[in-house]
């Protein structure tokens, strides 16, 4: 059995991409590009600091139907780095196919393992199961007009900007600075109305995530202290997302929602509980801050998510990760799930 672990280049994972699906905190499946719930497992949807403006409907605000995400992503080098921002709205919420359980809460934690639910009648194309026996239709996107975006910096210095649906989806065609805004700035994002009526969102900027825990190993039985620059009071919450084992199919994850405090420490009991499920190649934990605001419109709510977001690796006795054979010794070879064996 090994008892070192050699840290290789993991191949990369697909943030973003992750933040335009519903749910992707709690791993739902959906619709391609479905706008995205921020929450998790763990924590409500809204988690964050949310701000509440323009309502342009009725609907239920228990539902997420959209978001626009505006996401920034650290580079290799101090103060350089991208931002992004995608937008999408539906005619309801999307339905997730996978169900996360939550066998055990621990403090601002929880442990979340996955199940997949059976429909003895297989569900349409347009449909998902996600329930025993119980299948639920995609909801269809739609546009909201042109979208004006206040707040957010371009790269020739602009402080405002708009977007036009394109297949109902929202881009800026500029490109953007890094960061966008300060600490504290009001971003606001105004939708002029079409299918869905005219509404506004009003969130927070918020400063790039630095993290400061270095050396981040897995113990059975040790707590995981993680640590940050913390933000101003009032601005933004961390999100944590702990998942060892996606490369061979995610068999449990620990996700937290915590003040911007600069600290969290997850307990040795749910770390134990974790590393007991199972463990596959590349391991990491994903630290996000985000400030959230929110409205309604008649279908449901829709959030303007601002964060940051930064994945790194983490270490488990015994485990060997791998992209081919040559990354592994003793005559053990790289498997399905990038671990050596």
């Amino acid at each position: 059995m090994h008892t070192t672990f050699r840290v290789l280049a993991a191949p990369p994972l697909l943030l973003f991409s992750c933040l335009a699906l519903p749910a992707c905190g709690s791993s739902s499946a959906g619709p391609a590009g479905a706008a995205g719930a921020t929450g998790s497992a763990g924590g409500p949807a809204g988690a964050g600091s949310a701000n509440t403006a323009g309502a342009a409907g009725a609907g239920d605000s228990s539902q997420l139907v959209g978001s626009f995400q505006i996401k920034l992503t650290a580079a290799a080098n101090p103060g350089t780095g991208t931002t992004n921002i995608v937008g999408k709205i539906y005619d309801g919420p999307t339905p997730g196919s996978t169900i996360w359980d939550k066998p055990q809460v621990d403090g601002a934690c929880t442990l979340t393992t996955p199940r997949i639910p059976f429909c003895n009648t297989a569900c349409t194309g347009s449909s998902v199961c996600v329930e025993n026996d119980t299948c639920l239709a995609y909801p269809t996107a739609h546009g909201a007009g042109t979208v004006t975006v206040s707040g957010v910096q371009t790269a020739d210095g602009q402080r405002s900007f708009t977007m036009s649906p394109i297949a109902n989806n929202y881009q800026p065609t500029a490109a953007l600075s890094y960061p966008p805004f300060s600490e504290g700035d009001k971003i606001t994002i105004s939708a002029a109305g079409e299918y869905f009526p005219a509404f506004s969102l009003t969130s927070t900027g918020i400063a790039p995530l630095v993290l400061s825990s270095s050396e981040l190993a897995l113990k059975s039985g040790q707590a995981l202290d993680l640590t940050w620059i913390k933000s101003a009071p009032g601005i933004s919450t961390i999100h944590v997302k702990l998942d060892i084992s996606h490369h061979g199919g995610s068999k449990g994850q620990i996700e937290c929602d915590t003040n911007d405090s600069g600290s969290l420490s997850i307990s040795g009991t749910l770390i134990g509980k974790l590393l007991a499920l199972g463990v596959a190649g590349y391991p990491t934990v994903i630290v996000t801050r985000q400030a959230i605001g929110a409205t309604t419109i008649s279908t449901g709510r829709v959030e303007l998510v601002v964060s940051s977001v930064v994945e790194t690796g983490v270490t488990v006795d015994g485990l060997t990760s791998c992209t081919r054979d040559d990354d592994c010794q003793n005559g053990e070879t790289c498997q399905t799930d990038s671990s050596c064996k």
